[in-house]
């Protein structure tokens, strides 16, 4: 029978385990069932090769996926559809009953994806439904190109950081990608006028971002591109004698500098329809195509009315915790968001602006993720490498991207994650701010739980859920604190709760700007008062929301349901309870969605 979303969603599905229970036999029908997801994780693959350099796969067997990037064009989109329905058609013949607990629990998690993606492209039919496409499954979105997101956007930035050059070929595969970059680009934008002229187009304020970033790039000399001096540079480190920077620059040159001009053209043609209201609600179809945004951000079925209460409900209740600590500090008066801005502009804080004050704070980073390192063990009992290294966000896209993010390292470890951090203004960095950062983003949060996945058969680390992840990140965050971290360090501890006061106030953000029909101004007003940020960083954030809708939802929704669960099984197991056997067993499970997480648990417990 054909499993419709909420037995997904709902909470009630799932019988799965992981690798942090016991192994159970596997039964005859295993072999079938993991063939064909094998053979779906090379479908995907196949749809999406760029995900297989962000996983440094797409050699030997899969070097037909060397120099492609994904098809990003209407025909390719439709193409996707229809091969995931047959896809769930095929995985719904599985006998789930027949199956040993950790296959069952990759089968229910493949079909999880592809019927969350499939109410998607049915729900929304504009921009980008993003569940099956790994490295950007976080955020799908009504606008196929905006500040954060589309071809100019991602393609620069994997080219540069993914894509290593030791031979001949690799550098051929690396032009091979520099002309596809160029079709990508040409595939977005007749989409831009098509969802136009169904009705959704980029607020007017995004679109000026979006294009004064991409002419940023275009207005340079071909030679000068970052995409031909990293070539350059990737091929004398390699030996090789080729003169490779003017091949690629006249790639650009003839190709990728035109395709993104018109690309340009085609934004600046719908400006004049665009619209200053920053909320989806003004679009065609709003409240389910945003109700769907909320379900993909949160793998639940929660309405935006009952999430922006609760977090109204939590950022109470943070701000309760931080006052106290503040207090402590001689910050008495005035909110605790007014406190908490006086204490972020603090000189003695805060990094220089200038290249000598970012290498300074790229230094501290690293100084967190080294002392974190030897307390995990404390919280965990099977321990990964967390390779990763931490760069700033290229800044050509500074102005568009997020504060804060991370990308996968390579499944053979020959490839660190990258935790990346937007040094555009160092003045939204206080240090107190940055360790709960560096946890959520890199060690033990986003790097160190991907490595994980490693270890599960390859599907699995080609399936991820927003609010797992990001969920993950925030506990990750909660774990800092547990492991000590802040014990000699007041301030950093008010970061930390700040730093959740924040993903709270996403709740009543997101919801705020889509569903209640905030105006800019007042949330603005209502965010820098909440959390202390900056007007820069509370700007950044909004228009982040405001191009991802739903996806600022997945973080304390997340981090909730995991300290939900742990909760109640400390309830239930009593003196039996081990809480580094229970994130073992969460962070093993890998991506799920959280009613899959639930019954994941919940059998762990009866175990």
């Amino acid at each position: 029978m054909l499993l419709d979303r909420r037995h997904f969603l709902g909470g009630t599905a799932a019988l799965g385990v992981s690798g942090a229970l016991p192994a159970i036999a596997a039964t005859p029908a295993d072999a079938a069932a993991m063939t064909l997801l094998d053979a779906t994780a090379e479908a995907l693959l196949a749809e999406y090769p760029e995900n297989a350099l962000y996983l440094g796969i797409d050699s030997g067997k899969r070097s037909r996926l060397r120099g492609k990037l994904n098809d990003r064009s209407v025909e390719g989109d439709q193409r996707r559809r229809t091969a995931a329905a047959t896809r769930l058609t095929d995985l719904d013949r599985i006998d789930l009953a027949s199956l040993s607990p950790d296959t069952r629990l990759h089968v229910e998690v493949t079909k999880a994806a592809h019927v969350l993606a499939l109410d998607g492209w049915k729900r929304l039919p504009v921009g980008d439904v993003a569940i099956l496409n790994n490295n950007v499954s976080y955020r799908s979105t009504p606008y196929i190109v905006s500040q954060g997101s589309g071809a100019y956007a991602e393609v620069p930035d994997l080219l540069d950081s993914k894509h290593g050059v030791e031979a001949r070929e690799d550098a051929e595969a690396y032009l091979a990608r520099l002309e596809a970059y160029a079709t990508a680009l040409d595939q977005e934008t007749p989409r831009i006028g098509a969802d136009a002229a169904a009705g959704t187009v980029l607020p007017a304020f995004l679109n000026d971002i979006t294009v004064g970033q991409m002419q940023g790039v275009a207005a340079q000399p071909a030679a000068e591109w970052g995409l031909v001096k990293g070539l350059g540079a990737k091929t004398k480190a390699a030996g090789l004698d080729a003169d490779w920077e003017a091949r690629a620059a006249r790639i650009i040159s003839d190709k990728v500098a035109p395709a993104l001009q018109r690309q340009i053209a085609a934004l600046k043609r719908v400006r004049p329809k665009a619209s200053d209201t920053p909320g989806m609600w003004r679009i065609p179809g709003a409240a389910d195509r945003y109700q769907w945004l909320v379900e993909a951000g949160t793998t639940t079925t929660r309405t935006a009315e009952a999430i922006h209460e609760d977090g109204l409900d939590q950022c109470k209740a943070l701000a309760a915790q931080m006052d106290a600590l503040l207090r402590a500090q001689g910050l008495t008066r005035g909110t605790v968001g007014a406190r908490l801005t006086i204490l972020g502009k603090r000189p003695d804080l805060l990094f220089p602006d200038s290249d000598a004050g970012r290498a300074q704070l790229l230094a501290y980073l690293n100084g967190v993720v080294a002392k974190i390192r030897p307390r995990l063990p404390r919280a965990f009992g099977k321990i990964v490498p967390g390779n990763l290294q931490i760069r700033r966000v290229p800044i050509e896209i500074q102005d568009g991207a997020p504060n804060g993010y991370a990308g996968p390292g390579s499944l053979d470890g020959k490839k660190p994650g990258t935790y990346y951090i937007n040094l555009k203004d160092v003045g939204i960095w206080p240090r107190f701010a940055l360790p709960t950062l560096t946890f959520h983003e890199g060690i033990p949060g986003h790097i160190w739980q991907g490595e994980y996945t490693f270890s599960l058969p390859l599907i699995r680390t080609l399936l991820s859920f927003n609010a797992y992840s990001e969920g993950w990140g925030l506990y990750a965050e909660q774990l800092g604190d547990e492991l000590g971290f802040y014990d000699d360090d007041p301030l950093g501890r008010i970061g930390y709760l700040q730093s959740m006061n924040f993903r709270a106030a996403r709740l009543v953000a997101d919801t705020g700007l889509h569903h209640k029909r905030w105006t800019m101004p007042q949330a603005m007003a209502w965010f820098m008062a909440t959390t202390g940020f900056t007007a820069s960083q509370a700007r950044s954030e909004l228009n982040r929301y405001c191009a991802w809708p739903g996806q600022a939802l997945g973080y304390k929704t997340g981090h909730n349901e995991i300290n939900r669960l742990r909760t109640a099984a400390k309830a239930a197991m009593g003196a039996r309870f081990d809480l580094k056997a229970f994130d073992d067993l969460v962070v093993q499970t890998g991506g799920v969605p959280l009613g899959v997480l639930g019954g994941v648990v919940g059998r762990w417990q009866a175990a």
